[in-house]
């Protein structure tokens, strides 16, 4: 058996040994004699017996290991042109007074803590801070307008806001603290306390508030707090992803297993270890953020970048490969769309030539599928391996990887790899009954889910079980459809509803979006099924070009018309192609293929709070309906 094998069937057959085992590589206030409770199944709890602090686990273990001097994190902000620099030292001085300041306001743990801030250090100093104390953070992202923060302060009903006088964006700027302060005059759990990081370069006064206060002027007379332990079945954070019905779900995230399996990750699945320098290029108000860009890397030692910034426009389509020459990133964790926004902007990668990345060793993709085009786009130019990687908000880290630490393996395009240890993951058809190695069907994983995965959802039980537990008997429910192909590998295909229903015949819309993506003219797509009067629904693309490509478009919708027919079929009836300027996404850069079809159906529909651009909407639901 080779590494890989061998960690997978003793993470599923000798589960206590395995997690026992990485849970050594956490430092415990009461070290745990068992890994898993399931007395009360569904609803697991990892490491019941045991104590911890994660902020303990993330800063004072490697200070106390004579560390302090090493980086521990590096903000670089293109929008303000600066760069600061924190030693785990430094890093854990501010963390250790800030939680002096939300001791001082009575905050104490279990106490709930909403962070509404934009990219800056502040942001993670706060996130350690709660941690340290036992407070339970809630990372909204910043921006997010004030009926949404309302929403997640009725759910969480925080003691305290944390936030800042504004976020950067090219060519404008976002306030805050009118949204702030609209929210709580909506909200009915507004708290006592709001603690504001005033920034130069944009307008707001924490004074101009009553009772709200200045981070820096609390920070200045701020006593450090010492940490709190807790129990490792106690929650760390809750973080909001949005849900069907409107109401989002707060999914929660306990102490003990997610210190435990990030760290595990970093290791195995990163290649990722003291001292060398990782950066994850999203944003701490996504699960992604949370994990990789504060906790993981910084409970292993070492250096994480925060990057305030996009990967175009600020200046230019070079700014990943800057950032990775000026710090000697080891590895980078980004989303798909961000590499199709490079290669719309610089298909020929001009802006590479000019920088040193002889540090960089791996690119990691997760997010949103990884299309076959992009992937072989960036492993040509990068001449590294370009690892896809699956995961979600409630499993907090890798489902489906490709182990660069443990065991590297064969890359397909299009697949993830291999399940990670402690995920069982089956294919199985409507009925539950698992399909042959091949065949499409809904993705699950065998219960119960590793450690670092949710606890549940923030005080709402039945929601977790209807969304996640009820649809297949013993098995979660992950909403994505795909296969596992005979050597194991999975292909994750888009969410079960992307499934589209064409004369009988069911087809994934990743599919031939991932023959669209192949076409030379093309950046980036989304095919998305419509209503067909004669076959129910079918396939119509939406295509955004390639900078500088002059293609008729006539001439692109039957190129496209032909490559679908060849490579799926005539069954796939795929005619439609519609060019457009830029396709609406999330801030996390998931296209919003729903939203999408409910224009293109000429249903009502609702702008989602998540979107990165309104007007993108906008300009394509007056270009669809015309």
């Amino acid at each position: 058996m080779g590494r890989y094998s061998e960690a997978f069937t003793r993470a599923a057959e000798d589960r206590e040994g395995f997690w026992l085992e990485a849970a050594q590589a956490v430092d415990w206030t009461t070290p745990p004699t068992r890994a898993l409770d399931d007395s009360n199944a569904p609803f697991y709890r990892w490491f019941p017996d045991a104590a911890l602090n994660t902020s303990v686990n993330a800063l004072d273990r490697h200070v106390e290991a004579g560390h302090g001097d090493r980086s521990a994190l590096i903000w670089d902000s293109a929008m303000v042109g600066q760069v600061r620099r924190y030693t785990y030292a430094e890093l854990l001085d501010e963390v250790s007074r800030f939680a002096g300041v939300l001791a001082s306001r009575g905050i104490t743990a279990g106490d709930r803590v909403i962070i509404y801030m934009p990219m800056i250090p502040e942001a993670a100093v706060a996130m350690l801070a709660c941690a340290r104390i036992g407070a339970v953070h809630s990372v909204v992202f910043g921006g997010f307008a004030a009926p949404e923060l309302a929403a997640r302060i009725d759910d969480a009903e925080p003691v305290a806001v944390v936030t800042a006088s504004g976020g950067l964006e090219p060519g404008r700027t976002v306030e805050y603290l009118p949204m702030v302060a609209k929210a709580l005059e909506i909200s009915t759990a507004a708290p006592g306390t709001v603690i504001v990081k005033n920034r130069p370069e944009i307008t707001g006064d924490a004074s101009e508030h009553d009772g709200w206060l200045d981070w820096d002027e609390a920070m200045a007379g701020a006593s450090p707090a010492d940490p709190v332990s807790v129990a490792a079945t106690d929650p760390l954070y809750i973080l909001y992803t949005s849900g069907t019905t409107g109401k989002p779900k707060g999914v929660v995230r306990d102490n003990g297993g997610h210190a435990v399996a990030l760290t595990w990750s970093m290791k195995n699945i990163y290649d990722i270890s003291a001292g060398d320098v990782w950066w994850t290029a999203s944003d701490v108000g996504w699960v992604v953020g949370h994990s990789y860009i504060v906790y993981a890397p910084l409970m292993v030692g070492a250096t994480t970048v925060m990057y305030e910034g996009k990967p175009v426009g600020t200046p230019d389509a070079g700014a990943f490969w800057r950032v990775i020459s000026d710090h000697g990133v080891k590895a980078l964790f980004t989303a798909p769309t961000a590499i199709r926004a490079v290669r719309k902007a610089d298909p020929d990668a001009a802006e590479l030539a000019k920088y040193d990345i002889s540090t960089l060793q791996t690119l990691f993709a997760a997010g949103e599928r990884l299309d076959p085009d992009t992937f072989t786009w960036a492993s040509e130019i990068l001449n590294v391996p370009v690892v896809d990687h699956w995961w979600q908000t409630e499993t907090g880290w890798a489902i489906a990887a490709n182990l660069r630490g443990l065991e590297p393996m064969p890359i397909k395009a299009g697949s993830p790899t291999v399940p990670v240890p402690g995920y069982q993951v089956g294919v199985v058809a409507a009925d539950g009954n698992p399909v042959p190695a091949g065949e499409e069907g809904s993705i699950v994983i065998k219960l119960p889910l590793p450690p670092g995965t949710l606890a549940g959802l923030w005080r709402d039980e039945e929601r977790y079980r209807k969304s996640y537990l009820d649809a297949f008997d013993g098995y979660y429910l992950t909403g994505d459809s795909g296969y596992i192909d005979s050597d194991g590998y999975v292909f994750v295909l888009g969410r079960s509803d992307d499934v589209i229903n064409v004369a009988g015949h069911r087809l994934s819309t990743g599919s031939i979006e991932a023959v669209v993506a192949s076409h030379a003219a093309v950046a980036e797509c989304a095919v998305i099924g419509i209503h067909d009067d004669l076959k129910g629904q079918r396939p119509s693309g939406y295509v955004v070009l390639k900078s500088g490509v002059d293609i008729d478009a006539e001439t692109l919708r039957s190129e496209l018309v032909a490559k679908v027919r060849e490579e799926i079929g005539a069954v796939a009836t795929f005619r439609d192609v519609t060019v457009v300027p830029a396709l609406p996404k999330t801030r996390s850069g998931k296209i919003l293929r729903k939203t999408m079809r409910q224009i293109a159906d000429h249903e009502e529909y609702t702008v989602p709070s998540t979107i990165e651009d309104p007007d993108v909407l906008t300009a394509l639901a007056e270009q669809l309906r015309g």
